[in-house]
């Protein structure tokens, strides 16, 4: 009998994080826990499975982008382009398909966006002299 849930890929390959793309690491959602009816979504972080899942719910078990997201996605195409040929970068990327630019686009926009918040749980310093903390 085969394995059902979260234990059927366990032979995989690397499994990818249903919202970032990153690797996933052990977070997961089915919708209602049906198995049989909708797709066992992957994590990589409680914050992704939380995102995930309420998207899920809204539909019906899925994970798609949204209009706008996608829309993002297809327009940063262009100046990724751009900086990799005034970087000379270009040749490696030119025959890539659009799903594996879109992947690096999304990597580094998640990235930026993961270190924003994190930065922002933090007093940013000043740099003066006052802004050291207190020794004792």
């Amino acid at each position: 009998m085969a394995a059902r849930g979260p234990d059927r890929d366990l032979l995989a390959e690397v499994a990818l994080c249903a919202v970032c793309a990153r690797e996933a690491r052990g977070f997961g959602y089915c919708h209602g826990l049906r198995w049989d009816r909708h797709p066992y979504h992957r994590f990589c972080s409680r914050r992704c499975q939380d995102v995930g899942s309420a998207i899920a719910q809204r539909n019906n078990g899925m994970i798609d982008k949204t209009a706008r997201e996608a829309r993002a996605i297809r327009d940063a195409r262009t100046p990724f382009a751009e900086a990799l040929t005034d970087l000379g970068l270009m040749e490696p990327f030119f025959h890539r398909s659009a799903a594996d630019i879109d992947r690096l686009i999304e990597a580094a926009v998640t990235g930026y966006i993961d270190s924003m918040q994190d930065q922002a749980a933090h007093k940013e310093r000043t740099g003066t002299v006052l802004d050291d903390p207190i020794p004792f």
